[in-house]
């Protein structure tokens, strides 16, 4: 009977305990557009718990019935606090108002660094663009990522990153959850997201929540902008290779809310006045040519209720370049022909994505996601020479194409139980279509004796399909007042070709406050990748390509491990201090002399397959407030590869293994009409592979006797030369001026201020020296000298920008 007391009092205060708490819910909104704002604090003053808001600005948090002050806030808002006599679920929307007099800089800032469980990710002021520095006139937000510790840059200029010792197909771009296989360019110079609709960018580099999965090193996770829902804005910019503008503002109030924004380059259309006057020199030889990009996003997104929401957003961008020759001349007795060489080389990409968001209770948040990616690359080139008196004709043509396509279907929840629990869970299902190189020639006439086509592929089929399923739990939980804890797993299949893989990939995060101000953290994450890019270059260029793994190329697998510790200073200042160890397997190189050149269907015997390893240290210092802001980052790392057919089967450095990487951004408003940037970097030179020691190769038809046209050249050890080491100093100027409807903008830029010489890539070439015979009679004669190519001296632009 007293078992019977006890349980039965159990029962009674489990659910009176139950019955004592209520769960707020609803959206933090920025007031003036509309917009979610991403990780706002919502507090309990009284209880001192809270909770932060969703990637689509929702929140819930479970706090005692009765009389309670509720906290909301976000940095560079104004914070607002509700006296609440709460008794039952209540759903409360609020507005934070935007600070009048505030940094832009600061508007970016959310959840102190120090407090959060997460490590490793930075979270990218997109406000402070405009403000840095600008390459040719045109922002970008890669360039601004390869400045933060731990990112590395690849070929001066261009917008490629390595991660933590990472290759470039380690990186996983999001664009609205949809991946985006070619981030680049004009050939990686700039990367494909126009600014004008990006709304947060946040990269991780390790310790990746288990909703991540897919790549090895980092994720690059971009959202747009969903559009002002109160009023219309936009803005335009002419730089000195392209133009942008961006269309934002309600269908309807409060309801249904779009955004259109585009960018397009115009090298071809300045350069036809030129082409128009070297045609007008010849009348019978005429020439077309050109190159340009362009980037297209829209977005429209409509409240059903304050329980239903739906998004549409789509990516369209493409890189073209062609040339056009035609010449007509008279030859066998008089007779006319017409010679016509045509080339082009175009890649691009198209994203689209629908979204479906639904509240079901006020504790737990859905989200239905339907995306599309396609990623081609096309090239050809035809020769024709036409009989104009017979209508016959010679030809040669050739077309190399390849791509990927993904179509995806996802779901995932976010549930907050309370009691210190906030847990993400879901699934998704990928399936891939690879389209991995496929070559078309066709010859008719004299390059030929008979008409030919032939086709070609890597895999001996135009499309190799695949199916990539994963899921995913994690819980951010508050164990005690000072230790939160971010535990995860993440599970992947991914089956091509009758060959099936798996993986189950745990993840942790543990955060401990110290005091206040200071915390200590560390983290563990495993991560597989089941496609592999084979690349021959240095720069992303769109014939990099994309293979899934097969029986016997394996995925790659990584596990990485983080410590850290995170201070807040009362002056402004937040130092985050982390060291990494990073291990990778099964990553591929091409053998000793071999590359991807044409198309062949065994690729596999053209590869080798080894390990990687990379660890160091980074140090960032930024400062968020105030008239001067900006940012000090540090990296010290090692980064290595071996493989046992290459180099002797000895380790050797990673291509961009740097043992220092310094970078210093900052920008200092002077007032509301004049700011500017600088931006300073400095990193140790690329490793690198050169000969060193080259040798004459004698004929053996002649018994050894006499010399070829052909050296012989000994490389020595792979990557075992350092090149010189890279610096620059990019300086700007902002001129601000309100305007009737709006706000003029004039942006001066020095690329390369002071024109530091940095190398591109190195050659053996000859210098002349002099020297003195025998005789003491002085001549000149010349020696082997190691040469070296730069690219980019000092390079000024201007840029016009007027926002409404």
């Amino acid at each position: 009977m007293k078992q019977f007391y006890l349980c039965n009092a159990f029962v009674f205060f489990f659910f009176l305990s139950n019955a004592q708490k209520v769960t707020i819910s609803g959206y933090v909104t920025d007031l003036s557009t509309g917009e979610g704002l991403i990780n706002a604090n919502v507090y309990d003053l009284q209880k001192e718990t809270g909770n932060v808001s969703n990637v689509y600005g929702f929140y819930s948090l479970t706090v005692p019935a009765g009389k309670a002050q509720i906290q909301y806030s976000f940095v560079g808002y104004e914070k607002q606090v509700l006296e609440l006599d709460l008794k039952k679920d209540t759903v409360i929307n609020i507005k934070l108002k935007l600070m009048g007099e505030l940094d832009e800089v600061t508007v970016r800032a959310n959840k102190s660094n120090v407090e959060r469980s997460q490590m490793s990710m930075v979270e990218l002021p997109t406000e402070k663009l405009d403000k840095l520095p600008l390459m040719l006139g045109e922002p970008d937000v890669l360039k601004v990522i390869q400045l933060l510790p731990g990112v590395q840059s690849g070929a001066e200029g261009t917008s490629g990153i390595y991660v933590r010792g990472g290759g470039p197909d380690q990186n996983l771009f999001l664009l609205d959850g949809v991946p985006v296989y070619n981030a680049s360019h004009l050939f990686g110079f700039f990367s494909v997201f126009n600014p004008a609709a990006v709304k947060t960018v946040t990269l991780y580099k390790g310790g990746f929540p288990a909703r991540f999965g897919g790549r090895l090193s980092s994720v690059v996770d971009i959202r747009m902008k969903e559009g002002n829902d109160q009023e219309f804005k936009g803005e335009f910019s002419i730089g000195l290779i392209s133009s942008r503008f961006s269309i934002e503002g309600p269908i309807k109030k409060d309801k249904t809310s779009f955004i259109f924004s585009g960018r397009r380059t115009y090298a071809d259309v300045l350069a036809q006045p030129f082409i128009v006057m070297a045609n007008n020199r010849d009348n019978d030889v005429k020439t077309s040519a050109g190159y340009y990009f362009y980037d297209l996003n829209a977005k429209i997104n409509h409240k059903f209720s304050d329980k239903s929401r739906l998004f549409l957003s789509t990516y369209a961008g493409r890189d073209k370049a062609y040339g056009r020759d035609k010449e007509h001349y008279n030859r066998d007795y008089g007779v006319r022909y017409t010679d016509s060489n045509n080339m082009g080389i175009e890649w691009g990409n198209i994203t689209s994505a629908l979204r479906w968001n639904y509240v079901y209770n006020p504790k737990l948040f859905s989200n239905v996601t339907l995306t599309y990616s396609d990623y081609k690359f096309d090239v050809s080139e035809e020769y024709k020479r036409t009989n104009n008196k017979d209508n016959t004709y010679d030809e040669d043509y050739f077309r190399y194409y390849s791509g990927i396509n993904d179509l995806t279907a996802k779901v995932d929840f976010d549930y907050y139980p309370g009691g210190g629990h906030s847990i993400k869970f879901g699934a998704s299902n990928i399936w891939h279509k690879f389209k991995p190189g496929v070559n078309h020639e066709r010859t008719v006439g004299d390059y030929s004796e008979t008409p030919s086509e032939k086709n070609d592929t890597i895999y001996g089929n135009k499309n190799v399909s695949a199916v990539e399923f994963s899921a995913f739990v994690e819980d951010n939980y508050d164990i005690t007042s000072r230790l939160r804890a971010n535990l995860g797993v993440h599970f992947s299949l991914f089956n091509v070709q009758n060959t099936t893989y798996t993986s189950l990939e745990p993840r942790l995060s543990l955060r401990y406050l110290l005091s206040d101000n200071l915390s200590l953290k560390a983290s563990y994450t495993k991560m597989s990748q089941y496609i592999h890019l084979l690349s021959s270059s240095t720069i992303s260029l769109p014939t990099d390509l994309w293979l899934p793994v097969t029986k016997d190329v394996k995925p790659q697998k990584s596990h990485q491990i983080a410590l850290g510790a995170a201070l807040k200073t009362g002056k402004g200042y937040d130092l985050t201090i982390e060291g990494f160890y990073k291990t990778m397997d099964n990553l591929i190189e091409y053998k000793e002399g071999a590359s991807f050149t044409g198309v062949s269907k065994d690729w596999e015997s053209k590869i080798e397959m080894g390990k990687g390893w990379s660890y160091g240290a980074e140090v960032m210092l930024e400062k968020k407030t105030g008239k001067t802001t900006g940012w000090l980052g540090y990296t010290l790392s090692w980064a290595d590869r071996k493989f046992d057919n290459l180099n002797f089967g000895k380790k050797f450095p990673a291509k961009y293994d740097r043992r220092h990487d310094v970078s210093l951004v900052l920008t200092h408003e002077f007032s509301k009409k004049f700011d500017i940037g600088m931006v300073w970097v400095y990193g140790t030179g690329n490793a690198a592979t050169i000969g060193k020691q080259r040798y004459e190769a004698m004929l053996p038809a002649r018994g050894g006797y006499g010399y070829s046209d052909y050296d012989i050249v000994y490389y020595g050890e792979r990557n075992s030369y350092r090149m010189p080491s890279y610096h620059r100093m990019d300086l700007s100027m902002n001129f601000h001026k309100q305007k009737k409807h709006g706000i003029r903008t004039w942006s001066v830029s020095l690329y390369n201020a002071y024109s530091r010489q940095n190398p591109f890539y190195l050659y053996w070439g000859s210098e002349s020296v002099g020297a003195y015979d025998q005789n003491g009679k002085y001549y000149q004669t010349s020696k082997p000298a190691l040469k070296q190519v730069s690219l980019f001296p000092v390079i000024p632009s201007i840029s016009y920008t007027y926002k409404f």
